[in-house]
């Protein structure tokens, strides 16, 4: 079967076609695309495949950040999935409209071709009660205002590459633009750092993550800040881009840190940020048996990842070298995972 993966980002679509046989797959085409108008983007999707002179898809699977309440398992779309995709925007507005927008695409370019959507948040569809619950209202929490978590799809594959060899107690430090951490228990999430919206948790490239709830409300209450100042505050203008005032790509950062106090100060903020996750996810398991890093910061900065394990020493993390025995490095494989997925849900005719 062949499957074409779309996942769309905050400004390209990272899109993918396999060949897929059960666990077995072979990637015939991975690249990426800008993703202002979404039908002109699938068109040049199309066309790439067809230039190349590859088979033409038999599925496609799409890569959604958030279902909302409704929608925690991965699934086949039909048009009661797509209206409640709709329901779903509020919960992601910065992901979902985009990934929606892709999804209206490919129904009108592939008229009659089977599609499935994968949700970030299925991975942590089961998490304990205890890392579920958000300490708010009892009518709001029946509302579904939760801990869903995300970054699922890049858990999964993490653990799909350690196969055999993954181990009880597991943390996965996904770091980029988007930054999480996940503590993983025999296979499960058991906790992970971002909630209800992929906004809090760690401190990320322009989102402020964990915040002290009282700032907002002074926004609201003594500068007047409506709800589209709040949302850009929070999802545009805070995190490293926030602090240093010069930019959101930490390769951008470390280039200055020398001269520039406040882009070194994000930098500090953002390992500090991130140190202090992973030591609430060892206290989460009793224990790590393995640090894994993945995303295009924790792939990809060496200096930052020796730092980061450099002050967890205390916990066991080899300190000396971020390949130790307990410290991995591996990539995400997010579009793998949604391959393997969609093939699944047609054999299963879910």
């Amino acid at each position: 079967m062949h499957i074409l993966t779309l996942n769309v980002g905050s400004s390209t679509l990272k899109f993918g076609l396999y060949r897929v046989d059960g666990q077995a797959l072979e990637v015939l085409l991975s690249d990426t695309v800008h993703t202002t108008n979404p039908h002109l983007v699938i068109q040049e999707v199309a066309a790439k495949i067809t230039a190349l002179n590859l088979p033409a898809p038999d599925a496609i699977g799409h890569r959604f950040v958030h279902g909302g309440f409704k929608l925690r398992q991965h699934c086949l779309i039909n048009d009661q999935v797509l209206q409640q995709l709709e329901d779903a925007t509020a919960f992601a507005p910065l992901h979902n409209q985009k990934a929606l927008g892709v999804i209206r695409a490919t129904l009108a370019h592939f008229p009659g071709l089977p599609e499935a959507v994968c949700f970030d948040t299925a991975f942590h569809a089961d998490l304990p009660e205890v890392a579920r619950t958000l300490p708010i209202d009892k009518t709001l929490q029946a509302e579904g205002i939760q801990r869903y978590g995300f970054h699922g799809l890049s858990c999964e594959s993490i653990l799909q590459q350690l196969g055999d060899a993954c181990p009880p107690r597991l943390i996965v430090a996904h770091l980029g633009n988007g930054a999480s951490i996940t503590a993983i228990k025999d296979g499960k999430s058991i906790d992970t750092s971002m909630g209800l919206t992929p906004a809090g948790g760690v401190m990320m490239g322009t989102r402020s993550g964990d915040i002290d709830p009282g700032v907002l409300i002074y926004l609201m209450r003594e500068k007047h800040y409506g709800v589209a100042q709040i949302e850009g505050l929070i999802d545009h203008n805070s995190g490293l881009l926030g602090v240093s005032v010069v930019s959101s790509d930490m390769r951008d950062l470390h280039k200055i840190a020398d001269s520039n106090p406040d882009a070194k100060l994000a930098i500090e903020m953002f390992c500090y940020s991130v140190r202090k996750q992973i030591a609430g996810m060892i206290a989460a398991l009793k224990g790590i048996d393995m640090l894994v890093f993945t995303g295009g910061i924790g792939e990809h900065d060496v200096p930052l990842r020796a730092t980061i394990c450099r002050d967890l020493a205390c916990f066991g993390i080899d300190a000396e070298s971020d390949y130790g025995s307990n410290v991995q490095v591996l990539s995400s494989q997010e579009n793998e995972q949604i391959a393997r997925h969609t093939q699944a849900l047609l054999e299963a005719g879910l």
